[in-house]
């Protein structure tokens, strides 16, 4: 996520001794270890939102973020002494609204996801790195800021380029985004994970009850168990692509496990604060010591008559006005506000389960003149019992129009339950409710290749049972395909020339029921795989025909396998 301006590392040979000892002491503390050290990827390495190719920006736009480290005398160490200074236990101090959000973000996420596990001390290393826990705490009394925490314009100018996504309603910039509240999301993150962690109704960003929620929600995204430091690192690096980002949050992390405490409400001092609404005021310059302070300017004597002066001012000269007057410039005109939005899909969205649909919802928002609405809002939420999710787990996006009036939704990851499903387009800010139904449909999953899990020779005699059941296992990229649909039928000939129709003599198979045999024997079967993509076919029996079969196994998705089956003469 994105930063406030605060100090940098500390500088000189005793910011690589502490740096080194820091991650030593992490190192040795049993905490997850900090990925390689390599370097932080600077502004200009790291994607812009939007290019081409390149993935979705960070929670925060990857914007700066406060780079100190705690001290090394941490609870419960015995380090030896060192020059370098440290706050002790006040650097483990954590304001009390502040922790009590953390602590209720823990304890609602333990409810709502207990897979996450996600611990309240790292919601408090993120919230000391975005912003020293809201600017020490300086909160009123239902936990939002006095005046908004903002991060830098994201131009691209040092940080990624994200146009403005929110018409500046959260960050008060029309032109591009910025990194908002205590936890710093943009704009069109908060509209994907924001919560209301307070009750009070409302999701504000600037409100730490409901940032710390978000922040949780958005650290426990795609099934991430947080004990797992594979998932732990992946899970902050969402918020900044930075290794540095990683490596600062993780000793935070470490520290405030090892011992924190609950300190008053802006008890301590705010780190610096980015330029914007949220900004600090600048001090006077100071005056050096030594340096006398100018002397106020003494009133001169009034001059006397006769003495050549005169007590008068000197009237200033006028200018004639000019002739012609100079041009004005036209106020600027402020386009018609969206009333219409019009689906642009070529068809119904449909995938398979568990696969990502080809194509994304879009639609176009338009004038009363049938237009292109720029800078309009739509909501996309999505609705069905499938388990659809846009990608990235949300079931709601916010989109802004482009100038081609054009807003189009992440991509579409089908849940596990074939079914149908909409995709509610909704216009924002208009009197009157605008919205447009999407229709879809998750398919049945597939397979695209079906595998014979062993080699032995389907032949048997007339009037008896093949030996061993057929075991098959079927697979999607390399993957197993679990409930995908089968179709075993048996085709007369061993050419397929001879039909794909199933056959009215040789082997079959028996349905279950109470019926006499004679009566359950069928030569088309119908079968689903099991968790692990494996298919079990029923035995096989033959009548009295003999020659050589056929079996034909195909799955949804096109995977086929023949099978050669031979009924021979009895001994």
């Amino acid at each position: 996520m994105a930063a406030l301006f605060g100090r940098r590392m500390r500088r000189g040979a005793a910011s690589t001794a502490v740096a080194a000892a820091a991650m030593a002491a992490l190192s040795a503390s049993g905490a997850p270890s900090a990925v390689g050290e390599q370097p932080a990827a600077s502004a200009a390495e790291r994607p812009s939102a939007g290019a081409s190719g390149q993935e979705d920006p960070s929670v925060t736009g990857d914007s700066p973020y406060h780079t100190d480290l705690p001290p090394l005398k941490g609870p419960g160490r015995n380090d030896p002494p060192d020059e370098t200074p440290a706050t002790g236990s006040a650097e483990s101090g954590i304001p009390a609204t502040v922790l009590d959000a953390y602590r209720k973000a823990e304890a609602s996420l333990a409810a709502s996801n207990p897979r996450c596990r996600v611990p309240w001390e790292l919601l408090a290393a993120i919230g000391k790195v975005e912003s020293g826990h809201a600017r020490g705490g300086r909160l009123d009394t239902n936990g939002t800021t006095p005046s908004p925490i903002l991060g830098p314009v994201l131009n691209g100018v040092g940080f990624a380029n994200i146009s403005d996504t929110d018409g500046g309603a959260y960050d008060g910039d029309t032109l591009h985004d910025r990194a908002v509240g205590p936890m710093q999301f943009i704009p069109q993150t908060w509209e994907s994970w924001g919560r209301d962690g307070n009750g009070d109704g409302r999701r504000d960003p600037n409100n730490i009850y409901d940032a710390a929620l978000a922040a949780g929600s958005y650290l426990c995204a795609h099934d991430r168990d947080l004990t797992v430091e594979r998932d732990l690192h992946q899970a902050i690096l969402g918020y900044n692509r930075s290794q540095e980002y990683l490596r600062t949050v993780l000793h935070w992390y470490d520290y405030y496990r090892k011992g924190a405490h609950e300190v008053p409400d802006g008890s301590q001092p705010a780190p610096g604060a980015p330029t914007g609404s949220g900004g600090t005021t600048p001090s006077p310059a100071p005056v050096r010591p030594g340096t006398p302070s100018p002397s106020p300017t003494k009133p001169g004597k009034p001059t006397k008559p006769g003495d050549g002066s005169s007590s008068k001012p000197t009237p200033p000269p006028t200018t004639p006005p000019p002739t012609t007057p100079p041009p004005t410039t036209p106020p600027p005109t402020t386009p018609a506000p969206a009333t219409r939005l019009v689906d642009l899909g070529d068809g119904a969205l449909s995938a398979p389960a568990g696969e990502r649909f080809a194509e994304r919802p879009a639609v176009r928002a338009e004038r009363a003149d049938k237009k292109p609405a720029a800078q309009a809002k739509v909501r996309f939420t999505l609705t069905g019992e499938t388990g659809t999710t846009f990608e990235g787990g949300a079931t709601t996006v916010t989109v802004t129009t482009k100038a081609d009036g054009v807003a189009k939704a992440p991509a579409l990851l089908a849940g596990g339950k074939p079914g149908a499903l909409t995709v509610k387009a909704t216009l924002l800010g208009t009197t009157e409710p605008v919205t447009l139904g999407l229709r879809g449909e998750v398919t049945a999953p597939r397979a695209d290749k079906l595998v014979r899990t062993d080699e032995t020779e389907l032949t048997c005699e007339a009037g008896a049972t093949f030996a061993g059941r057929i075991a098959l296992t079927a697979t999607r990229d390399g993957q197993a395909a679990p409930g995908v649909a089968a179709t075993a039928t048996v085709l007369a000939g061993a050419d397929p020339a001879d039909g794909e129709k199933a056959a009215d003599q040789g082997p079959y198979f028996l349905t279950p029921g109470d019926e006499p045999a004679e009566d359950r024997r069928t030569r088309e079967l119908t079968l689903t795989t099991d968790a692990k993509g494996n298919l079990l076919l029923p035995e096989l029996h033959t009548d009295d025909t003999t020659g050589t079969f056929r079996l034909r196994v195909e799955t949804t998705g096109g995977a086929v396998v023949v099978l050669e089956l031979k009924v021979t003469d009895p001994a």
